[in-house]
């Protein structure tokens, strides 16, 4: 289900401008598997090879994926179009993290 608070929206904003937003398939691939993701999203319009692909990341590696509405993430972090991001651990990670699992 995905994600519809503007809370989280706004904060993903916030993320965004502290350059703690990791954008791009290979960029956000890179930090699942590194383990600096502390919440991995990915587009509700994304393709099916694209979800399956991060879904199976995150399952190996044990991050946390959520799926954000169809074009919210894009306009969320001012990139529209963008269909992944990953939010490196510390305090706007957790704080992200704590919102998408409220819905």
């Amino acid at each position: 289900m995905p994600i519809e608070r503007d809370a989280f929206y706004s904060m993903l904003g916030i993320a965004r401008r502290a350059g703690v937003l990791t954008l791009g398939t290979d960029g956000v691939l890179s930090a699942i598997a590194s383990g600096g993701a502390a919440v991995v999203l990915l587009d509700a319009a994304a393709s099916e090879n694209t979800k399956k692909k991060f879904r199976d990341s995150c399952a190996f590696y044990g991050a946390p994926l959520f799926e954000t509405a169809p074009e919210r993430l894009g306009l969320a972090i001012g990139k529209p179009g963008r269909m992944c991001a990953a939010v490196a651990k510390g305090t706007l990670g957790d704080k992200l993290h704590a919102l998408a699992q409220q819905g």
